[in-house]
Order: structure tokens, then sequence, then C-alpha cells
């Protein structure tokens, strides 16, 4: 099993772990999230992976950032994290690749993330896993058209977008090459 196998494991447990502290039944989180009580089981038994839409559904039904799951996934809590140690995932779907930047940290509330996105691809999210959360999205490579309350912002090379999240949004890649960007997120 390598690295990605054993953190979408990881990933995996968590998610059931937060279903069973929570006393929720699998129909239950199924309509919280909006998510089929079959795609929940087998993504329980580990027989899917998880997409960013599917995890995204799950953090708004848990009030929870993706990046705090995915912190909560990773073992240990050192301050410096090396790049070849930081949790890569990659979403099944779309190709869209995240990498959790900051250290591992249960105790402190912003995080910075690297986003790909390949040429093409598109991620729908359908509410925030938190209302209110405080983003900065700074553009590092390619273009990203980036939609927020209906209004598309392109960002190019050096943009940074600044906003508080509430409702849907969409990450859509236009190319011809990847999108390449950082996301800064803090708790409200």
């Amino acid at each position: 099993m390598g690295n990605h196998e054993h953190f979408e494991a990881r990933l995996v447990a968590r998610l059931a772990a937060l279903r069973m502290e929570r006393g929720w039944p699998l129909a239950e989180l199924a309509q919280r999230a909006g998510i089929s009580r079959a795609t929940l089981s087998r993504l329980e038994r580990g027989e899917t992976s998880p997409t960013a839409a599917l995890l995204g559904k799950l953090c708004a039904a848990y009030g929870l950032p993706m990046s705090r799951l995915i912190a909560a996934v990773e073992e240990g809590g050192a301050q410096l994290v090396r790049a070849a140690d930081q949790a890569t995932w990659t979403d099944p779907a779309s190709g869209f690749t995240r990498r959790m930047v900051s250290p591992p940290s249960q105790g402190l509330r912003a995080e910075l993330i690297e986003g790909r996105l390949p040429a093409g691809a598109l991620i729908d999210y359908e509410q925030p896993p938190q209302a209110g959360l405080e983003q900065h999205i700074w553009m590092l490579d390619g273009l990203l058209d980036y939609t927020l309350d209906g209004v598309t912002y392109r960002l190019q090379p050096g943009d940074c977008l600044r906003f508080r999240l509430h409702g849907a949004t969409r990450f859509s890649c236009p190319g011809p090459g990847e999108a390449y960007y950082l996301i800064a997120i803090c708790e409200p």
C-alpha cells in the first residue's frame, strides 16, 4: 500500500468515525449530505474513492472545513512539515490535486492548501463546509475561473481573491495548462 492509499484509508476511517461520533445511521447522513445511502456504504467499506464533490457534501453535513478533516487524518503534530511529508489527495473524478501545505494542527485556525486543477476540469461545491469561512485564493500559474455567489472571477498568475464563503462555488480551469494556486483558509 503506497502513501496515497494509506492516507485515503485513514480518510475513509475518519469519515466513518465522524458519523459514529454523532450517532447517525447511514440513512441520516445520506439525508443530511444529499448523498445516496449506497454510495456512503461503498465509501465506508473502501469500495469507492471519495471525490472532491462528495467530500465537500460530507464536510458540509459535519460543519467541518475539508482542511480540518484532512489535518485530523494526518498523524503527528510537528510544526514543520517537509514538502515530501505534506498530505496530498487527488480527486478521482476531476484530477484535482490538493496538498496540505500547513503542518497539521488542532488548535490553530488558518490553513494553507496548494491546488492543481487540470485544464478543462470543473468542480462544483453546493455549499461551504462552514458558513463565513474566510478564504484567499492566490494564483501561482495558469488560469482559474472561480465562481462565487454567481459571479465568475478569471484569476491570472499573481492575482489574489479574498472573500467570506457562504454559498455555492465552482472551480474551473479553462486551460491550456493546469491552474496552480494557493488557498489560505481561516475559520470565522
